[in-house]
C-alpha cells in the first residue's frame, strides 16, 4: 500500500522523459519504449519526473525512488526500478548527464548497462556524473526484446 502511495505521488508531482530504443547487431528496426526519470535543477529540489511511452512496459516497470547528492563536487544518484511483473525482465539502462545550460556531458559515455530484474524486484541503479559540471541528469529504460538474445 505504502508503494502505490508513494508511486501516486511521485506521479502526481512529477512528469518524465523515457526514450527506448532496440539495438543489436541485426536488422530489428529499432523501436522506442519505456520508463524513465529525469531530475530538476538542484535549486528546485531535485525531484523525479515519470513520463511512460510504452503501455506494455509501463505495466512492468516503475521508479519508485530517485534520490542524489554531490559527492566531492560530483552529482551522484540512485534510482529505484521496480518490477510489477511476475516473470524477469532483460533490460538496458542508461543515464544521461547536462550542464546547467542543458547540455548533455560527455554522451559518448553513456553506455547502456544490462540489469535482469526478476518478477516483483526492485533494485537501485546508481549513476557518477563524469564531471563535476553535470547539474541535472535523466536515465533511460529499455526492455530487450526475447528475439534480440536468442539464438536460433
Amino acid at each position: 500500500m505504502r508503494t502505490n502511495t508513494r508511486n501516486k505521488s511521485l506521479l502526481l508531482a512529477s512528469s518524465a522523459l523515457l526514450a527506448l530504443a532496440l539495438t543489436g547487431c541485426n536488422s530489428t528496426p529499432p523501436v522506442t519504449s519505456g520508463i524513465g526519470a529525469e531530475s530538476l535543477p538542484p535549486k528546485e529540489q531535485l525531484q523525479p519526473y515519470l513520463k511512460v511511452d510504452n503501455a506494455d512496459l509501463s505495466d512492468k516497470l516503475a521508479i519508485s525512488d530517485v534520490l542524489n547528492r554531490k559527492s566531492q563536487g560530483f552529482l551522484e544518484v540512485n534510482v529505484e526500478l521496480s518490477s510489477q511483473y511476475k516473470k524477469s525482465l532483460k533490460l538496458q539502462y542508461q543515464f544521461n548527464w547536462f550542464d546547467a545550460q542543458g547540455f548533455v556531458i560527455e554522451p559518448e559515455k553513456s553506455n547502456w548497462q544490462p540489469v535482469v530484474l526478476h518478477g516483483h524486484q526492485s533494485i537501485k541503479l546508481h549513476g557518477v556524473a563524469p564531471t563535476a559540471d553535470a547539474q541535472t541528469f535523466n536515465i533511460y529504460v529499455r526492455e530487450i526484446p526475447a528475439k534480440a538474445y536468442k539464438f536460433d
